[in-house]
């Protein structure tokens, strides 16, 4: 390839950042990087009356997350409306556009006749000029629009990236509105603008933009611009086989931050949502950027899998150093209104291989910060007169026991052998009454890690 390698996401501020427009983030990112080339955010925001800085903030945010680094921007294309009235008055001066008086009314009769008579709904072009054409006269009060003058014949073709060669006549589609009345262009053309001045040099974006592609190579041509190399991505589905999306199940990217997810999971589960390696399912930011070439990437749906994320992330969190993980579990434990402590790190080394996020390490740590409420199930099933005595021969051990794993375990052994009980008959009682639970690591591990005082405190009460 001789032209650098330039790649974009352009994401609109309408709502949240999800998950597909993440994943086409990450695979632009991600052959960039591979390819030595530069990656580009732009913000598409001239659908204005839907457009919010909140949501500039959450897409800015989730990329932060993300670690999806760009080269250039953010780039927003209402700082860019001089530039799309220029290229509109040229296209204007060459023949290549021209302005619309049709109101709506008028526009939706046309199209009740043409479905009347079972035609495909298309703009007429009676305000295209042509030689020997008369045009209505301009009506009086009506702002009119700027319409792409489209080929009327012929055959547009690319190779996509994904999908292979795809060809669309230029019957299927009309002269697109490329400016409204009120002078903001619209996403077809603001998109191909800013595309050449930014020297993209592949496009990737869902394949619901398929049918746009055509009249976007036309407006490249029309402009003399160099075309970009277009992938167009499957869509995800989810649960229930449906196209996620804003509307419709989609969730936030920062959610899952706010749900314990780690962005290295997010990153691996997501690039195995229409890309694969060989085999590899778990694998690094790095190994992807250096496998990630545009090839493998696949032509069909991928199915979002809960179930499947969540273990991908409880991998990432079993590997990932006790220090490192101790930070983004007190973040959690904030939220809750608890401060931790130094001990952090040993509690998420200790009970990580239970977890499959933050939140559910947590929820372990809690116990060490915070009161406990046992279940009445667990205490009448394990805290029974039976073992209370041995319970209390346990709390005065300890009491004279130096606070260490060794000497608590060797305190717990002799209070079986007092009482003449098995491990199991001590032990869930003791984790229900210090943890809230029967089920932890091993109990001297557990107990190690808390303050003498409150263990004793709690076999106690």
């Amino acid at each position: 390839m001789t032209q650098k390698i330039r790649t974009r996401i352009a994401p609109s501020p309408t709502g949240f950042l999800h998950l597909g427009t993440a994943r086409t983030a990450l695979y632009s990112w991600a052959y960039a990087r591979h390819h030595g080339g530069e990656f580009v955010l732009r913000i598409e925001d001239t659908d204005v009356a839907r457009s919010t800085q909140d949501a500039v903030e959450q897409i800015l945010a989730s990329m932060k997350w993300l670690g999806l680094d760009c080269d250039e921007g953010p780039i927003y294309q209402m700082q860019r409306l001089d530039r799309y009235t220029a290229v509109v008055a040229q296209m204007l001066e060459a023949g290549t556009a021209y302005h619309c008086y049709c109101t709506p009314e008028e526009l939706e009769a046309t199209r009740e006749a043409q479905r009347a008579r079972g035609e495909k709904t298309l703009y007429d072009r009676r305000w295209r000029p042509e030689p020997g054409k008369a045009l209505p006269p301009v009506p009086q009060g009506v702002p009119p629009v700027v319409r792409f003058c489209n080929p009327v014949e012929g055959d547009v073709t690319w190779d996509d990236l994904v999908k292979g060669e795809i060809t669309i006549n230029n019957r299927e589609i009309d002269d697109l509105i490329i400016v409204r009345p009120d002078g903001v262009p619209t996403y077809n053309f603001a998109v191909v603008v800013d595309d050449w001045d930014m020297r993209i040099s592949h496009v990737f974006r869902g394949d619901e933009h398929i049918n746009n592609t055509p009249w976007q190579i036309n407006m490249f041509r029309a402009l003399g611009a160099p075309l970009p190399v277009f992938g167009h991505l499957p869509v995800i589905l989810g649960d229930d086989g449906q196209k996620l999306s804003k509307r419709r199940g989609a969730v936030s990217v920062t959610a899952y931050e706010e749900n314990g997810y780690l962005p290295e999971a997010m990153l691996n589960y997501l690039a195995r949502l229409g890309w694969s390696h060989g085999d590899d399912e778990l694998f690094t930011r790095e190994q992807m950027v250096g496998w990630f070439d545009g090839s493998h990437l696949s032509k069909s749906p991928a199915q979002w899998d809960a179930v499947k994320l969540a273990w991908v992330n409880g991998q990432y969190i079993k590997a990932k150093a006790d220090d490192q993980l101790a930070p983004l579990v007190a973040a959690q434990l904030h939220k809750r209104g608890i401060a931790s402590d130094d001990r952090l790190a040993a509690i998420c080394g200790l009970f990580k291989d239970r977890c499959e996020t933050t939140v559910a390490l947590a929820d372990w740590a809690t116990a060490f910060y915070a009161d406990v409420a046992p279940s009445e199930a667990d205490r009448a099933q394990h805290v029974t007169d039976a073992i209370r005595p041995a319970l209390a021969t346990l709390a005065d051990k300890l009491s004279a026991t130096a606070w260490e794993k060794a000497s608590i375990a060797s305190a717990i052994k002799e209070v079986l052998t007092m009482h003449s009980i098995k491990m199991p008959a001590l032990a869930m009682p003791v984790r229900v009454l210090v943890m809230g639970t029967p089920q932890t690591p091993s109990l001297d591990s557990v107990l190690a890690i808390f303050s003498k005082e409150k263990v004793i405190e709690r076999l106690k009460a």
